[in-house]
């Protein structure tokens, strides 16, 4: 995959996003399964129905998400004909990456697209997130995060076949490779100056820390949708969403996360934490 596909595929889902009267984005169904290489329409209307479905099994009201309307279209001759369409949000088009053929390297483009910005704008969307003033605050909070879903990763991990602590310790690691560059856990320890002892997600800082907590949801998500098995295959999709988000800092021209500096322990940042709370 070219750095210059990947930026101009990226750029395609940005100029089809629209803009409501309200300042609220949205995307169209018609226009995104051209941009997704869909020849007919009625072929990827199975993938909004699988992407609607999915909606619904998440708790989302689906209504929100995939509103249908009419549209009238130019057809020659100053004629217009009514068309029916959809108006997408940003989740919808994360659901609709998630079910189309991954065979094609745009979906997987958008699947990468979508999926971070999702989640960025889920943790922009969090109130308590958004009342954090401080690094130190956001620090605190998106290790909690990642504390929560580390145990869901490694539920679903288990699902896959990764057992023993011995598997998963490798599984974790895979993930590590993928996102920092082929560096393990033991090989970011000595990038970073950590003792055994401490650590890593200890010692990052937010920004470090929001880059791995998309890579251990996102991976989550995946080894449960596509029902993977085997402990070879999960490690591969562990190595692979690194990867992915890896490619994402990359093209935001952001600084890649062993590059990033370490910070106190996190530990010392909740003992004050306890003590702010007694007073």
């Amino acid at each position: 995959m070219s750095k210059e596909v990947t930026k101009s595929t990226r750029t395609v889902f940005e100029q089809i996003k629209r803009v409501d009267e309200n300042g609220n984005e949205f995307w169209t169904a018609r226009d995104l399964f051209k941009v997704l290489e869909y020849i007919e329409y009625r072929n990827f209307k199975p993938v909004i129905i699988k992407a609607k479905r999915a909606c619904k099994n998440s708790s989302y009201i689906v209504e929100n998400h995939f509103v249908e309307v009419n549209e009238m279209v130019p057809i020659g001759s100053g004629a217009e004909r009514k068309t029916e369409n959809i108006k997408l949000s940003r989740y919808a088009c994360y659901l609709i990456v998630q079910n189309a053929d991954p065979n094609k390297e745009v979906v997987a483009l958008g699947q990468t697209y979508f999926a971070v910005q999702t989640r960025i704008q889920e943790i922009q969307q969090m109130d308590k997130y958004n009342s954090l003033n401080t690094e130190d605050e956001k620090r605190l909070f998106l290790r909690n995060e990642l504390k929560r879903h580390n145990l869901q990763l490694a539920d679903a991990a288990r699902n896959s076949g990764v057992i023993s602590h011995c598997d998963y310790a490798i599984f974790q690691n895979h993930g590590y490779k993928g996102l920092y560059g082929g560096l393990d856990a033991k090989a970011i320890h000595q990038n970073k100056g950590l003792k055994k002892t401490q650590k890593i997600l200890d010692h990052m800082g937010s920004t470090e820390l929001a880059a791995n907590l998309f890579r251990a949801t996102q991976t989550e998500e995946k080894l449960k949708r596509e029902n993977i098995k085997g402990k070879n295959e999960a490690n591969k999709t562990h190595f692979e969403v690194g990867k992915k988000v890896r490619q994402t800092i990359k093209e935001l021209n952001g600084t890649m996360p062993e590059d990033l500096p370490t910070k106190e322990s996190i530990k010392k940042l909740e003992d004050k934490s306890k003590k702010i709370g007694k007073k």
